[in-house]
């Protein structure tokens, strides 16, 4: 077995090959690859003798940082199904999660940012049959008394394959319900070994990620992907301009990775601040200007949780072929792509746009609650729900949601397409379009960030651009992005910005 097959194998190999070096650092701990090892062994001895093994499904709720890790690890390696909990659920989200995955074990901290995960959590009830011990995490940190010996541990771990389920992760719900999707140890670390070098992350990598570790971007593009580059990676339970400022300088990070949104947000408060350890491949807005590329150059990294992270590529810190700028690079090594017809599921020729389809080792195993017949189609390919087209060199491009699309007078419109048009235009920073329903039929609406814009200007200038029926009809001005409404994940909350929308057309009837 390769000595990265497996979580197991992987800590093992990195402990013995550079045991000193740091592993994960938060502003208040940090560990080298050999006390992550030593540390990860004792806590999963902790969970072996309280009955937990292969195959056993445990829910993980904490904040970023080096404890969520070192539990991560502890259960993974044993063979457990580690289950990331969002730290932003409700109490009926969280029960419903925990039904969907059969999760049997709980680790939780009691409280975080005002939300309390363990009140009336109970055991064995009929809401939740497969719950069978709920631990409070900082507690469980310091637990070894009456520990597994270690040599159970070791042959648990010994016993783990690639082809064991590693985690089950819930979508974001960006686009529908939260779906928990099974990933094994194989395709899971082959999908994050297949996009490191689109991510620049090598073992001199000091990597710093905001994304929260409960969602594949945050577990795949950054748990894992330090762990199989030989990487260090820093984070924070509550990243602020003020306290995130001070890490990337005081940590030296060389890799900044996130949502664009988050740099821009640092760039401007960044002050005197020493970010100059920053390389390429960072967010561009934290860089100087002489690194960073022209808008469109460098590939949009795309991918899903059902994919265990992006699929596609193009080095981060590269200039994609001039005909391919604006794409999301091209399929990674052992990624199948195909655009079919969303009506029909005939595959479609270079240049057009259809539904987005993939097949590969990398893939989900499954999804909770779902056949393999309600998941994939015959010919083992997973329909993504997304819109794209690839090109004649096979760099994909993406264009938006199929349930975003929609149509006015019979033409249908494409959200992304009439976004990329309005971010052209002079002055605008950041463009969101969606459908407004109105006296019975569906309007463009748009929602527009940027100083000193008018819809007048807006208008005149998106007609000079776009066809009739995809120029706006109904406009929402922001100041600047960040006052544009967003979900918990950073993403645009479309709902949200459709009812604001619609109250903008009800103020105009008054």
């Amino acid at each position: 077995m390769s000595d990265s097959a497996t979580v197991n194998a992987l800590v093992c190999s990195r402990a013995g090959s550079q045991p000193d070096k740091p592993a994960v650092i938060d502003p208040s701990t940090r560990l080298s690859y050999a006390e992550l090892e030593t540390s990860s062994r004792e806590l999963a001895a902790v969970f072996v003798q309280a009955g937990v093994g292969k195959g056993t499904r445990v829910g993980l709720i904490m904040p970023n940082g080096v404890e969520w890790v070192r539990t991560a690890i502890a259960l993974t390696r044993i063979g457990a199904v580690l289950v990331p909990l969002s730290t932003l659920l409700t109490p009926p989200e969280l029960v419903a999660q925990l039904r969907v995955a059969a999760v049997q074990f709980l680790v939780s901290v009691d409280e975080f940012r005002g939300r309390r995960y363990l009140d009336g959590l109970e055991v064995n009830t009929s809401t939740l049959p497969a719950l069978q011990q709920i631990w409070d995490g900082e507690q469980l940190a310091s637990v070894t008394a009456g520990a597994a010996p270690a040599r159970i541990v070791d042959a648990l771990a010994a016993a783990v394959t690639p082809s064991d389920p590693l985690v089950i992760m819930f979508t974001s719900g960006s686009s529908g319900p939260p779906k928990g999707v099974l990933h094994s140890h194989g395709n899971a670390l082959g999908a994050v070994r297949a996009g490191l070098a689109a991510r620049c992350i090598h073992a001199g990598t000091r990597l710093y990620l905001p994304m929260p570790f409960f969602w594949v971007g945050g577990f795949g593009g950054g748990v894992l992907s330090a762990l199989l580059a030989g990487a260090t990676l820093v984070t924070e339970q509550i990243p602020t301009p003020e306290t995130t400022l001070k890490l990337l300088e005081s940590e030296r990070v060389t890799l900044f990775r996130g949502w664009p949104d988050q740099a821009e947000t640092l760039a401007r408060h960044r002050g005197d601040a020493d970010l100059s350890a920053l390389q390429p491949g960072s967010l561009e807005a934290l860089l100087p200007p002489q690194l960073r590329a022209q808008p469109g150059a460098r590939a949009n990294l795309f991918g899903m949780t059902e994919s265990f992270g992006p699929y596609c590529g193009y080095p981060a810190d590269t200039d994609m072929p001039r005909s391919a700028w604006g794409s999301c690079g091209k399929p990674f090594e052992g990624m199948e792509v195909r655009i079919v017809d969303p009506d029909t599921g005939v595959p479609v020729p270079a240049e057009t746009v259809g539904m987005i389809q993939l097949r590969g080792p990398h893939m989900l195993r499954g999804i909770c609650r779902r056949s393999r017949e309600q998941t994939f189609t015959a010919d083992g390919f997973y329909p993504t729900g997304d819109l794209g087209r690839l090109d004649d060199d096979g760099f994909l491009f993406y264009h938006g949601r199929s349930d975003d699309m929609f149509k006015v007078s019979g033409a249908t419109v494409y959200p992304s397409e009439v976004e990329k048009a309005l971010r052209a235009i002079d002055g605008v920073e950041a463009a969101f379009v969606t459908n407004v329903f109105d006296d019975g039929r569906d309007r463009v609406g748009a929602a527009v960030a940027g100083a000193a814009l008018t819809v007048e200007r807006l208008r005149e200038d998106a007609r000079e651009r776009l066809s009739p029926f995809k120029v706006p009809t109904v406009w929402l001005l922001f100041s600047s992005p960040d006052a544009v409404p967003r979900g918990p994940t950073g993403k645009v909350d479309k709902r949200r910005l459709r009812e604001q929308l619609t109250e903008t057309i009800e103020a105009n009837r008054l």
